[in-house]
């Protein structure tokens, strides 16, 4: 997909385990909302974070992929109550989400949960699952998680040493640009930058090779004995006379 003339919002959620498949009271729930916006490949600066009361217990093994707590999301407003501030910021944007059917299958839920009968896709324009463009655009890697990418493409992640929403949101947004078109380094502390600049190369004097006389001779005897086969003159000794 071109991303040069569209604003999108690349998007990440941490949940209280794998499945929000269920009733509410067993399906998992989101704790945390992460959200980059880009526009035509530049960051805006504008991010949306939101932690969640999921109104429910966190799995431990949930826990330690994320670090969040029971006790850091209890005084968290829930879903309900922010999903209208989180409709306003996707609203007509591309959403970019890496393994997006988890993601949406999640956020449709809380949707739902919360009386708005609408599914995520219908607040935005698109939906583009960032895991499945990976394997299109770069085809015959082993892995395509978002710590692989960041390797492949020379991103800096060490930050990332538990999951979170908001950086994962702004390591895919760098991913995704580096990955459909070279993009430079995307520092957030600093203004939005280009395209990549070309890299610069040293000019000096062309140094020029002749030929010898016995490499000419050898190429007008060539010349001369394809036009000897072919009957008429050849073109490149137009050249010559």
């Amino acid at each position: 997909m071109d991303i040069s003339k569209i604003r999108c919002v690349f998007l990440d959620t941490e949940t209280t385990g794998k499945a929000a498949t269920g009733p509410a009271h067993v399906g998992h729930r989101v704790i945390e909302i992460g959200a980059v916006e880009v526009d035509c490949r530049n960051f805006t600066g504008r991010e949306y974070r939101q932690f969640l009361n999921p109104g429910m217990k966190i799995d431990p093994e949930a826990i330690s992929v994320h670090g969040i707590t029971d006790e850091f999301v209890a005084d968290k407003p829930e879903f309900r109550e922010v999903a209208g501030d989180f409709i306003d910021f996707i609203r007509d944007a591309v959403l970019i989400i890496h393994n997006a059917k988890f993601d949406v299958g999640f956020l449709d839920q809380e949707l739902s949960l919360a009386g708005i009968t609408e599914p995520l896709n219908k607040f935005c324009k698109e939906i583009v699952d960032s895991y499945s463009e990976s394997r299109r655009l770069s085809p015959g890697h082993a892995k395509y998680s978002l710590d692989a990418l960041c390797d492949f493409f020379h991103i800096d992640n060490s930050g990332r040493t538990q999951h979170g929403a908001l950086l994962d949101a702004r390591l895919l947004a760098e991913v995704y640009l580096a990955m459909t078109g070279g993009q430079k380094s995307m520092s957030f502390d600093k203004e939005p930058e280009g395209i990549l600049s070309p890299v610069p190369i040293a000019h000096g004097p062309l140094k020029v090779i002749h030929p010898t006389e016995a490499e000419l001779k050898a190429h007008m005897d060539k010349l001369g004995e394809m036009e000897s086969k072919d009957h008429r003159k050849a073109n490149w000794l137009t050249y010559w006379e």
